[in-house]
């Protein structure tokens, strides 16, 4: 059990400790969920704990929550605590009281999850307009952004917008791998334009919410109150595009509010997972005009920006981080902010936990789990990361269509290393790098295999990737 956690016989501020050992649950779950599964069924929890710590009852607001938490994220929850405590821990599930105390964290259903009968149209007042749910996050500016080279042109574009909407780039088009800043970049743009314009209609939703607020219009015939939501705004901020994919009316709608908006001299920015052309499944003509803005693209961190991440986080949460100790955070977490940011609570969780001072000894032992793994499994994204490296080209030319020769041999390179280090199977290779046919990735992995065994230099190339990838 950790040290500073109540033992039976010493339960002096056991309360205190029962509230960090969920603060600490909720923490690793916030990294292990994604997002809106982390918002919906987790945030608005609340726990009661025991004073020994081996009892967790967590309150839910209904029985359809209840049901639906026990049975998806129950043993989940269960093994976090217990690693936590390093102790068996019982977790129970009980109903919320209906009046819960102000100080109680959990929320209403409504603000957890949208009603699926309720007809489409703003749910709650928020800064901009009455009557327009911006949805942003105030914490999520273009101060808190630390820059790089990896997110310097998306960053200088999108300020031009929240400066200027409605003249240039627009649409803009922020394109990237999952947790590297593209969420953060639009609500900074909303937040940025609130605070110069507070009564501009803004507002920031995922492409999934716009899915249901059409089929919600479609039940309801309710199709007049969805225009006025979407095709009155002066900023909309749509995440995540590429989930539009074989959604035929949710393309015709965004095709329509799309066009209204650019009439009326409104801004869009949206963001996917690959470039414009790279939508799969999506209708031509809302492609070309994706394409018709500004297309940027946020790569991975390098490591300084790693390192300022971590630092400028720390100190955020009111913790002094040892730049050494970033430096080794940021040599082992490669991938996204969002890994970055789990990797960095673990640390905080643990030396707390254990009442340590940071230290690379403390980093190292609370992050025993991830660097174990990293040792054991080779991701396709850490590939594209390091072959992109090597080779001196974006992340971003693995998944595109682009031809010469100096972006298509590192990309047959990334293709071969990842059919030889990784269980993927040539399909999701293929979907990884830009939604390639399988027969591309298997012509790259003959071809590169081939060339190994005949020329020495491609040889003590792929050696060198090997190691590094190896660690």
């Amino acid at each position: 059990m950790y040290e500073g956690l109540p033992t039976p016989q010493r339960a002096h501020g056991a309360a205190d400790a029962g509230q960090r050992l969920w603060l600490a649950c909720l923490e690793q779950l916030a990294q292990a969920l994604p997002e809106q599964q982390f918002n919906t069924w987790i945030k608005p929890l609340s726990a009661q704990v025991s004073a020994d710590l081996s009892r967790v009852t967590l309150l839910v607001v209904n029985r359809f929550k209840l049901d639906h938490v026990r049975a998806q994220y129950a043993g989940q929850i269960a093994a976090v605590l217990q690693g936590l405590c390093d102790e068996p821990v019982t977790l129970e599930l009980a109903l919320a009281p209906r009046r819960a105390p102000k100080s109680a964290p959990a929320q209403t259903e409504a603000a957890a999850a949208p009603a699926e009968d309720a007809a489409p149209g703003p749910v709650a007042a928020a800064p901009g307009a009455p009557g327009v749910p911006s949805r942003l996050n105030p914490a999520l500016t273009f101060e808190t952004l630390v820059e790089g080279t990896a997110n310097r042109m998306a960053r200088s574009a999108a300020m031009h917008v929240a400066a200027q909407p409605g003249l240039m780039y627009n649409p803009l088009f922020i394109y990237g791998g999952v947790g590297l800043g593209k969420t953060h970049l639009m609500h900074a743009v909303g937040n940025r334009l609130l605070r110069e314009r507070p009564r501009a209609r803004v507002r920031y939703i995922h492409a999934e919410q716009f899915v249901s607020d059409v089929v919600r219009a479609v039940r309801h015939n309710a199709f007049d109150a969805f225009k006025e939501g979407y095709h009155s705004l002066d900023l909309l901020l749509i995440d995540d595009v590429q989930f539009f994919a074989n959604k035929d009316r949710t393309q015709e709608e965004f095709f329509n509010a799309f066009e209204a908006l650019l009439a009326k001299k409104s801004h869009i920015v949206m963001t996917s997972d690959t470039y414009p052309k790279g939508l799969t499944n999506i209708h031509e003509r809302l492609v070309s005009r994706f394409d018709a803005g500004l297309s940027v693209a946020i790569e991975p961190p390098e490591l300084e920006m790693r390192v300022a991440i971590l630092i400028n986080k720390a100190q955020a949460e009111g913790a002094a981080m040892p730049e050494e100790v970033a430096f080794f955070i940021a040599k082992n977490v490669r991938s996204n902010v969002r890994e970055l940011e789990g990797a960095l609570r673990k640390v905080l969780a643990y030396a707390r936990f254990n009442q340590k001072d940071i230290s690379i000894a403390v980093a190292r032992e609370a992050l025993r789990d991830l660097l174990s793994i990293q040792n054991r499994q080779i991701s396709v994204e850490n590939i594209q990361k390091t072959v992109a490296d090597y080779y001196k080209i974006k992340v971003a030319d693995m998944y595109s269509k682009k031809r010469p020769a100096s972006i298509a041999r590192p990309r047959q390179i990334a293709m071969y290393l990842a059919k030889e280090l990784t269980q993927k199977s040539l399909p999701e290779i293929g979907e990884l790098f830009g939604g390639r046919d399988h027969t591309t990735v298997l012509h790259a992995v003959r071809k590169i295999g081939g060339e190994r065994q005949q020329l020495t230099e491609l040889n003590q190339q792929l050696h060198v990737l090997e190691q590094t990838l190896k660690g």
